[in-house]
């Protein structure tokens, strides 16, 4: 039994895993700072079923069910009285999330599933911030979490398997492949994604090709959905350099970030939420 499920931080990430966790049949709320916080992300979820509905994508019985088990609510004790797992969901700021995660722990029952959101924070060290040691899952869903079908699950040593099986649990329930990685800065899908996307980058700026075509040549060549420099954009490039200064620092010299990528970043072109990256956007496309 998954219980209620409550999700702090009604951006991207929060706004695409309550969607899909109400769709999927869990009681979901979805977390703010405050109420209008929170309900900002509640109408961004029925702007999607508006188009979803419109374009027959989505039942309007369907609908009705998921918008009933889907509520806004602000991030406070009463709140987490009842509900039986928290995943975080807000920006990739160890401190910030760390703070979070303590008054989740002590707002919320002995037998709360604590799960962090982030793609690329080691869990054992927001576990040792937050005093969670044992207890923190990592819990990566991947965006849009409607149309992507796994999660990484990042297990630090010494996490009781209760846990462990509880998240398992989770995944299953929103109709996800559960893949279970050690726990380490970066896990594995941003180290691998990372990776491609900073070779793409030093390619560009050697002037070994243009970025389109550079992208072109992983889309068309090897079959994947959208090219490292378009998929940077999409992720942040802000947040792609954080990963990669954090990686470095840590010793790992081969994501030392380029100056192309640190350049982008001090021009305000984080990628697609700022209109420009290696590529202009416009209303969430991709500009010629």
């Amino acid at each position: 039994m998954i219980g209620v499920l409550a999700i702090l931080g009604p951006g991207t990430l929060g706004t695409s895993a309550a969607q899909w966790a109400a769709e999927c049949g869990l009681e979901t709320r979805l977390l703010g700072r405050d109420l209008a916080h929170a309900e900002l992300g509640l109408r961004v979820i029925h702007a999607r079923w508006d188009q979803a509905q419109a374009k027959g994508r989505l039942e309007p019985s369907s609908r009705i069910q998921a918008s009933a088990r889907l509520r806004a609510e602000p991030f406070t004790p009463a709140v987490l009285k009842g509900t039986s797992t928290f995943l975080e969901a807000i920006p990739e700021d160890p401190d910030l999330k760390a703070a979070v995660l303590v008054k989740a722990a002590q707002w919320g029952c002995p037998d709360l599933l604590m799960l962090s959101g982030t793609s690329a924070l080691s869990i054992a060290d927001l576990a040792c911030r937050s005093g969670l040691e044992g207890r923190l899952v990592g819990f990566h869903l991947f965006v849009p979490v409607p149309r992507m079908a796994v999660v990484e699950m990042a297990v630090p040593p010494g996490t009781s398997p209760a846990w462990v099986e509880r998240t398992k649990a989770l995944g299953q329930a929103l109709q996800k492949r559960v893949v279970q990685v050690r726990d380490q800065p970066g896990f594995a899908a941003a180290r691998m994604a990372l990776a491609q996307g900073l070779e793409a980058m030093r390619l560009l700026e050697a002037g070994v090709a243009t970025a389109e075509d550079l992208d072109a040549l992983m889309t068309l060549g090897y079959g994947h959905p959208v090219g490292p420099l378009e998929l940077s954009d999409r992720v942040g490039l802000d947040l792609r350099l954080r990963i990669a200064e954090g990686l470095a620092a840590a010793g790992e010299a081969r994501f030392q970030p380029p100056p192309v990528l640190q350049g982008k970043i001090a021009e305000g072109a984080s990628g697609l939420k700022a209109g420009q990256g290696f590529y202009a956007w416009s209303s969430g496309r991709k500009q010629p």
